[in-house]
């Protein structure tokens, strides 16, 4: 059997990622997402990368990293790279991996797929008439479009953005959870910005990257996320990078319906923790929830790997309720 040079690993084994976002506290959506990740992995015998995604540093919290992986322990999720443990394809915190960005946003500036964008949220708004995808901003009108990479240094201290050139055809995947998937990305969601004027990379450029450089073969996330699979399929395009599969889950919501949010009471993991909710009991939900158990009684992550079957997760939303679920005094 073949191995991967760098880490000894199956290379016929599937690699995939546990990507916490440290802009705020993991709750019991974010726990439900990173689960079935974790056992889809865990499942066929993968390895597991954790990485900290803290490239959107205005909205990053202090502490909120080390908050992620305490959470993560606490529910019994482990993984075999990761900021805390080290490994191959260090490091594993966005913010240090500048020079990755910078280098592939750079090859899009010489390929002409990106242009620089002056045009501000207001001017876009002002400009757009498509309806757009819910989730997602206004449909970018392609005022900018005209111009090449190189006009970038004719602007001077002009604010300006580094905007993707979308191609005009539809893009088709095949989904693991949501299944077939199609939309034509520069129709659908408009060119979209992978960098700043700095050279500071945007959210969907740095995740490209990041997942390329480590090997990532399967992505699973939050289907909030599907709009992004198709700016992410363009620039594997752009650099002739192989796809992963990707596996979209249902979000967790409130009762009102919007994926949780303050407005729904107290659902952050470390809450659950003081209020002597088991990391047993939230997972025996959490399986329940997905369709993967007939019962909420309580288990433990590594107790589900062996029956764990990604083809049994629900298309569906799961309503959460604190109290209702724990019977939590004053959480509704």
């Amino acid at each position: 059997m073949k191995s991967d040079s760098f880490t000894g690993w199956p290379s016929n084994k599937p690699v995939g990622r546990l990507a916490p976002s440290p802009t705020g506290a993991q709750h019991v959506g974010n726990a439900r997402t990173y689960l079935l990740a974790w056992l889809s992995i865990r499942s066929r015998g993968g390895r597991l990368i954790l990485r900290i995604e803290d490239i959107d540093s205005p909205r990053v919290k202090v502490g909120a990293a080390q908050q992620a992986i305490d959470d993560l322990r606490w529910l019994g999720l482990d993984w075999d790279e990761g900021p805390d443990i080290g490994g191959p394809h260090a490091p594993y915190v966005q913010t240090e991996r500048i020079d990755l960005y910078r280098e592939a946003l750079s090859r899009l500036q010489r390929d002409e797929r990106v242009y620089p964008c002056t045009c501000t949220r207001t001017d876009i708004e002002a400009a757009a008439s498509a309806p757009h995808i819910e989730h997602e901003g206004m449909i970018y009108p392609g005022t900018c479009a005209g111009r090449s990479a190189s006009d970038a240094v004719t602007l001077g201290d002009q604010p300006f953005a580094w905007r993707f050139r979308t191609t005009d055809r539809v893009l088709e995947f095949d989904d693991r959870v949501a299944g077939p998937q199609q939309a034509n990305v520069r129709r659908d969601l408009g060119d979209f910005v992978v960098g700043k004027m700095d050279g500071s990379s945007a959210y969907q450029l740095a995740v490209v990257s990041d997942d390329q450089a480590m090997g990532v073969t399967e992505v699973l996330r939050g289907d909030d996320l599907l709009p992004s699979t198709f700016r992410q399929l363009e620039l594997y395009a752009a650099f002739g990078w192989t796809l992963p599969t990707f596996a979209h889950v249902p979000l967790v919501i409130g009762s009102d319906g919007r994926r949780l949010a303050k407005r729904h009471g107290d659902t952050r993991l470390a809450t659950l923790r003081q209020l002597c909710v088991t990391a047993e009991e939230l997972i025996g939900l959490l399986a329940w929830s997905c369709g993967l158990r007939p019962t909420r009684d309580p288990i433990s992550a590594r107790e589900l790997v062996a029956e764990f079957d990604l083809c049994r997760v629900t298309r569906e939303p799961y309503v959460f309720s604190v109290g209702h679920v724990f019977n939590v005094p004053g959480q509704s």
